[in-house]
């Protein structure tokens, strides 16, 4: 095995999948040659500035409208729950005493309570990154947006990947999801910076001239191995070999990834979190927050982050303000504060939301259970109009009762952000047959 650091290694007893793989190589060989190629494939296929972006903050399990942004204080105490509302820099607007960083940016925020779409209120992210159900899909699948993106309009600089991740393993596989290329193929699937990998993103002595002499060695083996691949695994390894010799020859991505190039008082403001998986959802980790406004600054297009578990079917009240509620509104809001400080609110928008809502009356555990009939978001920055609330739910919130808000409109304004016509763009399935990136839904006007 060849690797650019001159040394061998194989996997053995005790050493994790994570820790065996070096992308600060372009190595071939057998089963156990990982490279940084071999990753960003092995990561699609296992589901795993000037310029426009967009930072998705999928709340993996979905958070209850009415605990957030759509208290019901005049509905019995079985609807209404423990929390109160209070007021923000908007006059009319209130939010979760739980939100006071929100509450304080309020200007610069869109909630929307009234969002609908989940075909059956089943657990997937599938409809938070591609604004479409999950059934009757094409064939291939529905491409995310950042797939799309990766698509359309290719990297803004080809050291940093248009289409990042900041996803983790998760025991719910949707819940570590950053978003999936479908039917676009492997080639525009989410590159994932995390783990100990993040090191070898540089080529560690070694200079550019050995690297590609090494590189068209690599292309000779790769030649042999496309021959005899039948499953259609190899489909786009030429754009991610040369996604893997890009990274590897700039520092810009590592330098994006490096957060002790913040300012301390920035990485306060943002805070820690917690690093670990919450349950079998994502991790809590404020810090991801902070790396997506760097990783656009960058260069990236499209930035997904997972955070969390929201899926309280008992204990929400407790669950909500003792963790979630509290760490979600610092770095949401460090965020929404920070490109607006840096001039950046009118280039990156940004998106916070769930699968579906939660249940209008209080279980018997104290939760709240799924709700697909209406649910949240929130939006900020994109150059849109903020400083408003869009939609409304009845006196229990169980019903959207003024401007319902499909999944596929917030899709169609984004992809108007990027400069892209929803409702003008085809891409071909794997049968060929020619697919619009939104359906029939419009961009929300009331963003204009």
């Amino acid at each position: 095995m060849l690797n650019l650091q001159g040394r061998a290694y194989k996997n053995c007893d005790g050493v994790t999948r994570r820790d065996a793989l070096k992308i600060g190589t372009l190595a071939f060989g057998g089963l156990n040659a990982l490279s940084l190629p071999n990753l960003l494939r092995a990561e699609s296929l296992a589901g795993g500035s000037s310029h426009k972006a967009i930072i998705m903050v999928y709340m993996c399990g979905a958070p209850g409208h009415q605990d957030l942004y759509d208290l019901k204080m005049d509905a019995p105490a079985e609807i209404r729950g423990e929390f109160k509302p209070i007021a923000t820099s908007v006059p009319g607007m209130e939010l979760c005493e739980h939100l006071p960083g929100l509450a304080k940016v309020a200007d610069k925020i869109v909630p929307i309570r009234s969002m609908y779409g989940s075909p059956n209120g089943s657990h997937d992210s599938f409809i938070c990154y591609t604004g479409k159900s999950f059934q009757n899909q094409p064939t291939g699948g529905w491409p995310s947006i950042g797939s799309v993106i990766s698509q359309l309009q290719g990297p803004n600089n080809p050291s940093v990947p248009p289409f990042l991740g900041l996803a983790p393993d998760t025991g719910h596989p949707p819940y570590g999801s950053p978003g999936h290329p479908g039917f676009l193929g492997v080639g525009h699937s989410a590159f994932r910076p995390s783990g100990p990998s993040r090191q070898d993103m540089v080529l560690n002595g070694i200079n550019e001239q050995r690297l590609q002499t090494r590189k068209d060695l690599l292309a000779t083996v790769d030649n042999l191995r496309r021959d005899i691949d039948a499953s259609g695994a190899m489909d786009g390894l030429d754009s991610l070999n040369q996604q893997a010799l890009d990274i590897l020859t700039s520092s810009k991505l590592a330098d994006a990834l490096d957060l002790s190039q913040e300012p301390q008082e920035v990485r306060d403001r943002y805070g820690k979190g917690d690093t670990k998986n919450y349950g079998d959802g994502a991790p809590r980790n404020l810090e991801h927050f902070l790396t997506a406004r760097r990783l656009v600054e960058a260069g990236a297009r499209v930035v997904t982050l997972n955070f969390g578990r929201w899926d309280f079917h008992s204990n929400n009240f407790n669950g909500l303000k003792d963790t979630h509620l509290p760490q979600f509104d610092q770095g949401l809001s460090a965020l929404i504060e920070d490109i607006y400080e840096r001039g950046m609110d009118k280039d990156v928008a940004v998106v916070a939301w769930g699968e579906f809502g939660r249940t209008p009356r209080i279980n018997k555990d104290a939760g709240r259970d799924h709700w697909p009939r209406v649910g949240c978001g929130l939006l900020a920055g994109g150059g849109w109009k903020t400083g408003q609330v869009i939609g409304a739910t009845d006196r229990l919130g169980g019903e959207a009762v003024d401007r319902p808000v499909h999944f596929g409109e917030v899709f169609a304004s984004l992809y108007r952000h990027m400069g892209l016509d929803p409702h003008a763009i085809t891409l071909p399935d794997f049968s060929g047959r020619p697919q619009y990136i939104v359906d029939r839904y419009e961009p929300l006007p009331e963003l204009v």
